[in-house]
Protein backbone atom coordinates (compact mmCIF):
# COMPACT_ATOMS: atom_id res chain seq x y z
CA UNK A 1 0.00 0.00 0.00
CA UNK A 2 2.66 2.22 1.12
CA UNK A 3 3.67 2.04 -3.13
CA UNK A 4 0.31 3.00 -3.98
CA UNK A 5 0.31 6.20 -1.88
CA UNK A 6 1.51 7.91 1.61
CA UNK A 7 -0.61 9.07 3.70
CA UNK A 8 -0.24 12.92 3.90
CA UNK A 9 -0.47 13.60 8.16
CA UNK A 10 -2.15 10.51 9.15
CA UNK A 11 -2.79 10.71 12.80
CA UNK A 12 -4.53 14.65 12.55
CA UNK A 13 -6.70 13.27 10.20
CA UNK A 14 -7.33 10.41 12.74
CA UNK A 15 -7.44 12.62 15.12
CA UNK A 16 -9.93 14.83 13.76
CA UNK A 17 -12.24 12.09 13.00
CA UNK A 18 -12.64 11.45 16.42
CA UNK A 19 -13.63 7.91 16.09
CA UNK A 20 -16.35 5.90 17.62
CA UNK A 21 -15.70 2.38 18.13
CA UNK A 22 -19.38 1.41 16.99
CA UNK A 23 -19.72 4.28 14.35
CA UNK A 24 -20.25 4.67 10.84
CA UNK A 25 -17.56 6.11 8.73
CA UNK A 26 -16.54 7.07 5.13
CA UNK A 27 -13.44 7.36 3.35
CA UNK A 28 -14.23 8.88 -0.15
CA UNK A 29 -10.49 8.74 -1.28
CA UNK A 30 -9.79 5.42 -0.94
CA UNK A 31 -6.21 4.96 -2.67
CA UNK A 32 -3.87 2.79 -1.52
CA UNK A 33 -5.73 1.98 1.89
CA UNK A 34 -3.76 3.98 4.41
CA UNK A 35 -6.75 6.02 6.00
CA UNK A 36 -9.27 3.13 5.93
CA UNK A 37 -6.56 1.05 7.18
CA UNK A 38 -6.26 3.18 10.91
CA UNK A 39 -10.35 4.21 10.98
CA UNK A 40 -10.23 0.40 10.96
CA UNK A 41 -7.81 -0.08 13.76
CA UNK A 42 -10.45 2.25 15.99
CA UNK A 43 -13.64 0.57 15.20
CA UNK A 44 -15.26 -2.07 16.91
CA UNK A 45 -16.87 -5.63 15.39
CA UNK A 46 -19.78 -3.09 15.28
CA UNK A 47 -18.19 -0.37 13.44
CA UNK A 48 -18.81 0.00 9.73
CA UNK A 49 -16.34 1.79 6.86
CA UNK A 50 -17.99 2.49 3.26
CA UNK A 51 -14.99 3.62 1.39
CA UNK A 52 -14.97 4.87 -1.81
CA UNK A 53 -12.59 4.72 -5.49
CA UNK A 54 -13.35 5.19 -9.12
CA UNK A 55 -9.94 4.42 -9.95
CA UNK A 56 -9.80 0.09 -10.79
CA UNK A 57 -6.28 -0.13 -9.49
CA UNK A 58 -7.26 0.98 -5.75
CA UNK A 59 -9.53 -1.90 -5.93
CA UNK A 60 -6.13 -3.79 -5.96
CA UNK A 61 -5.39 -2.63 -2.27
CA UNK A 62 -9.18 -3.50 -0.97
CA UNK A 63 -8.54 -4.73 2.89
CA UNK A 64 -10.33 -7.80 3.22
CA UNK A 65 -12.53 -6.70 6.50
CA UNK A 66 -16.43 -7.21 7.77
CA UNK A 67 -16.74 -4.00 8.36
CA UNK A 68 -15.60 -2.46 4.80
CA UNK A 69 -17.95 -2.17 2.39
CA UNK A 70 -16.05 -1.33 -0.79
CA UNK A 71 -18.14 1.20 -3.73
CA UNK A 72 -16.39 1.22 -7.06
CA UNK A 73 -17.48 4.39 -7.79
CA UNK A 74 -16.80 8.45 -7.65
CA UNK A 75 -17.34 10.00 -4.28
CA UNK A 76 -20.17 11.89 -5.66
CA UNK A 77 -22.85 9.23 -5.69
CA UNK A 78 -22.45 9.21 -1.73
CA UNK A 79 -25.23 9.32 -0.91
CA UNK A 80 -26.77 6.80 -3.41
CA UNK A 81 -24.50 4.30 -2.21
CA UNK A 82 -25.31 4.83 1.37
CA UNK A 83 -29.12 4.49 1.05
CA UNK A 84 -28.24 0.89 -1.22
CA UNK A 85 -26.14 -0.45 1.90
CA UNK A 86 -29.05 1.06 4.39
CA UNK A 87 -27.51 3.72 5.77
CA UNK A 88 -28.87 6.65 7.04
CA UNK A 89 -26.58 9.20 9.02
CA UNK A 90 -22.68 8.52 9.16
CA UNK A 91 -20.49 9.64 12.27
CA UNK A 92 -17.29 10.98 9.95
CA UNK A 93 -16.06 11.03 6.56
CA UNK A 94 -12.64 12.12 5.37
CA UNK A 95 -11.64 13.51 1.85
CA UNK A 96 -7.99 13.71 0.95
CA UNK A 97 -8.29 15.47 -2.57
CA UNK A 98 -5.83 15.45 -5.41
CA UNK A 99 -3.21 12.96 -7.35
CA UNK A 100 -1.97 9.63 -5.12
CA UNK A 101 1.58 9.12 -5.50
CA UNK A 102 0.68 5.61 -7.88
CA UNK A 103 -1.10 8.86 -10.27
CA UNK A 104 2.29 10.85 -10.52
CA UNK A 105 4.34 8.10 -11.19
CA UNK A 106 2.17 6.06 -13.34
CA UNK A 107 3.47 7.52 -17.19
CA UNK A 108 0.91 5.62 -18.76
CA UNK A 109 -1.95 7.36 -16.64
CA UNK A 110 -0.62 11.16 -18.25
CA UNK A 111 -0.48 12.63 -15.04
CA UNK A 112 2.89 14.13 -14.75
CA UNK A 113 5.03 16.49 -17.31
CA UNK A 114 7.95 13.84 -16.71
CA UNK A 115 7.54 11.60 -18.98
CA UNK A 116 7.45 13.57 -22.47
CA UNK A 117 6.26 10.71 -24.64
CA UNK A 118 3.47 9.59 -22.70
CA UNK A 119 -0.09 10.16 -24.06
CA UNK A 120 -2.51 12.55 -22.60
CA UNK A 121 -5.19 11.28 -20.51
CA UNK A 122 -5.36 12.31 -16.86
CA UNK A 123 -8.80 10.38 -16.15
CA UNK A 124 -9.64 9.13 -12.84
CA UNK A 125 -12.22 6.84 -14.12
CA UNK A 126 -10.50 5.34 -17.36
CA UNK A 127 -13.97 4.41 -18.45
CA UNK A 128 -15.18 8.22 -18.49
CA UNK A 129 -15.57 10.07 -21.73
CA UNK A 130 -13.37 13.00 -21.12
CA UNK A 131 -9.57 13.29 -21.25
CA UNK A 132 -7.16 15.70 -21.47
CA UNK A 133 -6.62 15.00 -24.90
CA UNK A 134 -10.11 15.16 -25.56
CA UNK A 135 -10.05 19.03 -24.27
CA UNK A 136 -6.65 20.22 -25.73
CA UNK A 137 -8.09 19.06 -29.37
CA UNK A 138 -11.66 20.18 -29.41
CA UNK A 139 -12.11 22.69 -26.97
CA UNK A 140 -12.60 26.33 -28.53
CA UNK A 141 -9.73 29.26 -27.44
CA UNK A 142 -12.57 30.80 -25.12
CA UNK A 143 -12.77 27.77 -23.13
CA UNK A 144 -9.49 26.98 -22.81
CA UNK A 145 -8.50 30.33 -21.72
CA UNK A 146 -11.24 30.39 -18.75
CA UNK A 147 -9.82 26.67 -17.64
CA UNK A 148 -5.91 27.59 -17.62
CA UNK A 149 -7.25 31.16 -15.86
CA UNK A 150 -9.65 29.58 -13.12
CA UNK A 151 -7.98 26.56 -12.67
CA UNK A 152 -4.38 26.80 -13.21
CA UNK A 153 -4.14 30.79 -12.19
CA UNK A 154 -2.41 30.95 -15.29
CA UNK A 155 -1.54 34.90 -15.94
CA UNK A 156 -1.05 34.28 -19.86
CA UNK A 157 -4.08 31.87 -20.19
CA UNK A 158 -5.58 33.62 -23.23
CA UNK A 159 -2.53 33.52 -25.48
CA UNK A 160 -1.41 30.10 -23.90
CA UNK A 161 -5.11 28.97 -25.68
CA UNK A 162 -3.39 30.40 -28.80
CA UNK A 163 -0.62 28.38 -28.62
CA UNK A 164 -2.49 25.32 -28.44
CA UNK A 165 -5.15 26.08 -31.19
CA UNK A 166 -2.03 27.05 -33.78
CA UNK A 167 -0.26 24.25 -32.54
CA UNK A 168 -3.31 21.53 -33.10
CA UNK A 169 -4.52 23.28 -36.75
CA UNK A 170 -0.66 21.65 -37.09
CA UNK A 171 -0.94 18.32 -35.40
CA UNK A 172 -3.06 17.30 -33.16
CA UNK A 173 -1.87 17.11 -29.20
CA UNK A 174 -1.49 13.86 -28.43
CA UNK A 175 1.51 13.30 -25.85
CA UNK A 176 3.10 15.56 -23.11
CA UNK A 177 5.70 15.80 -25.64
CA UNK A 178 3.34 17.89 -27.78
CA UNK A 179 2.20 20.07 -25.27
CA UNK A 180 5.15 21.03 -23.83
CA UNK A 181 6.66 22.71 -27.33
CA UNK A 182 3.07 23.99 -27.87
CA UNK A 183 3.47 26.41 -24.57
CA UNK A 184 7.08 26.25 -24.56
CA UNK A 185 7.46 30.03 -25.26
CA UNK A 186 5.67 30.68 -22.17
CA UNK A 187 8.12 29.45 -20.00
CA UNK A 188 12.07 29.23 -19.64
CA UNK A 189 14.61 26.88 -17.64
CA UNK A 190 13.44 28.28 -14.20
CA UNK A 191 9.60 28.97 -14.68
CA UNK A 192 9.24 25.57 -16.84
CA UNK A 193 7.91 23.03 -13.67
CA UNK A 194 5.54 25.95 -11.80
CA UNK A 195 4.27 26.47 -15.50
CA UNK A 196 3.55 22.57 -16.44
CA UNK A 197 2.26 22.11 -12.95
CA UNK A 198 -0.23 24.56 -13.21
CA UNK A 199 -1.14 23.62 -16.73
CA UNK A 200 -1.18 20.05 -16.05
CA UNK A 201 -3.32 21.07 -12.76
CA UNK A 202 -5.76 23.06 -14.64
CA UNK A 203 -6.50 20.19 -17.03
CA UNK A 204 -6.61 17.25 -14.58
CA UNK A 205 -9.49 19.43 -12.72
CA UNK A 206 -11.52 19.62 -15.83
CA UNK A 207 -11.05 16.05 -16.70
CA UNK A 208 -12.32 15.07 -13.12
CA UNK A 209 -14.41 17.33 -13.04
CA UNK A 210 -13.07 17.92 -9.68
CA UNK A 211 -14.71 21.46 -8.38
CA UNK A 212 -18.56 19.82 -9.50
CA UNK A 213 -17.77 16.57 -7.66
CA UNK A 214 -16.45 18.05 -4.67
CA UNK A 215 -19.21 20.71 -4.25
CA UNK A 216 -21.75 17.49 -4.51
CA UNK A 217 -19.84 15.80 -1.71
CA UNK A 218 -20.67 18.71 0.53
CA UNK A 219 -23.87 19.36 0.13
CA UNK A 220 -24.29 14.96 0.59
CA UNK A 221 -22.21 15.19 3.81
CA UNK A 222 -23.64 17.56 5.18
CA UNK A 223 -27.20 15.84 4.71
CA UNK A 224 -25.76 12.81 5.92
CA UNK A 225 -23.47 13.59 9.25
CA UNK A 226 -25.31 13.43 12.72
CA UNK A 227 -24.61 16.09 15.14
CA UNK A 228 -21.49 16.70 15.96
CA UNK A 229 -20.38 14.55 13.49
CA UNK A 230 -16.59 14.88 12.08
CA UNK A 231 -15.68 16.09 8.09
CA UNK A 232 -11.99 16.07 7.46
CA UNK A 233 -10.94 17.35 3.97
CA UNK A 234 -7.26 17.75 3.24
CA UNK A 235 -6.94 19.68 0.04
CA UNK A 236 -3.59 20.58 -2.14
CA UNK A 237 -4.38 23.55 -3.98
CA UNK A 238 -5.97 26.79 -3.21
CA UNK A 239 -9.32 26.09 -5.59
CA UNK A 240 -10.33 23.67 -3.31
CA UNK A 241 -8.97 25.14 0.03
CA UNK A 242 -11.26 28.18 -0.76
CA UNK A 243 -13.99 25.95 -1.46
CA UNK A 244 -13.76 23.40 2.03
CA UNK A 245 -13.01 27.05 3.78
CA UNK A 246 -16.71 28.92 3.37
CA UNK A 247 -18.07 25.96 3.54
CA UNK A 248 -17.32 25.26 6.66
CA UNK A 249 -17.34 29.03 7.69
CA UNK A 250 -21.35 29.22 6.03
CA UNK A 251 -22.24 26.11 5.07
CA UNK A 252 -22.41 26.41 1.21
CA UNK A 253 -19.48 25.97 -1.03
CA UNK A 254 -20.00 29.90 -2.25
CA UNK A 255 -19.63 31.46 1.12
CA UNK A 256 -23.22 32.83 1.04
CA UNK A 257 -24.05 34.58 4.66
CA UNK A 258 -27.54 33.20 5.33
CA UNK A 259 -28.78 35.05 8.56
CA UNK A 260 -31.84 34.24 10.64
CA UNK A 261 -34.97 36.47 11.67
CA UNK A 262 -32.78 38.03 14.47
CA UNK A 263 -29.77 38.45 12.22
CA UNK A 264 -27.61 36.17 13.50
CA UNK A 265 -25.24 33.91 10.77
CA UNK A 266 -26.66 30.86 10.71
CA UNK A 267 -23.79 28.30 11.15
CA UNK A 268 -23.97 24.30 9.92
CA UNK A 269 -20.37 23.34 11.11
CA UNK A 270 -18.08 24.23 14.33
CA UNK A 271 -14.18 24.70 12.91
CA UNK A 272 -11.86 22.67 15.19
CA UNK A 273 -8.73 23.87 13.63
CA UNK A 274 -9.61 27.67 12.62
CA UNK A 275 -6.16 27.34 10.37
CA UNK A 276 -5.58 25.03 7.95
CA UNK A 277 -3.01 22.32 9.69
CA UNK A 278 0.09 21.88 7.94
CA UNK A 279 2.58 19.25 7.95
CA UNK A 280 5.60 19.84 9.68
CA UNK A 281 9.25 19.89 8.12
CA UNK A 282 9.89 16.41 9.09
CA UNK A 283 7.22 14.64 7.21
CA UNK A 284 7.67 17.27 4.46
CA UNK A 285 11.18 15.86 4.29
CA UNK A 286 9.84 12.04 4.12
CA UNK A 287 7.13 12.99 1.46
CA UNK A 288 7.55 15.87 -0.70
CA UNK A 289 3.81 16.01 -1.76
CA UNK A 290 2.79 17.10 1.80
CA UNK A 291 3.98 20.54 1.59
CA UNK A 292 1.38 22.04 -0.31
CA UNK A 293 -1.37 19.90 1.88
CA UNK A 294 -3.86 22.24 4.09
CA UNK A 295 -6.40 19.83 6.47
CA UNK A 296 -9.54 21.37 7.40
CA UNK A 297 -11.37 19.79 10.34
CA UNK A 298 -15.24 20.61 11.21
CA UNK A 299 -17.69 19.36 13.47
CA UNK A 300 -21.59 19.15 12.64
CA UNK A 301 -23.71 22.02 14.46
Amino acid sequence: MSDYHIPVMLSDCIDGLSIKPDGIYVDVTYGGGGHSKAILSHLSDQGTLLVFDQDKDALKNKIEDVRLIFCEANFEYLENFCLYHGIDHIDGLIADLGLSSHHIDDKDRGFSFRFEGSKLDMRMNIESDLSAFDILNTYDQPSLAKLFRVYGDLDKASPMANAILNFRAVKSIETNSDLIVAVSKFYNESTKHKTLAKLYQALRIEVNQEVSTLHALLDQATRLLKSKGRLVVMSYHSIEDKIIKNFIQYGNVAGEQHKDVFGNISKTYKAINKKPITANDIEIKKNSRARSAKLRIAEKI
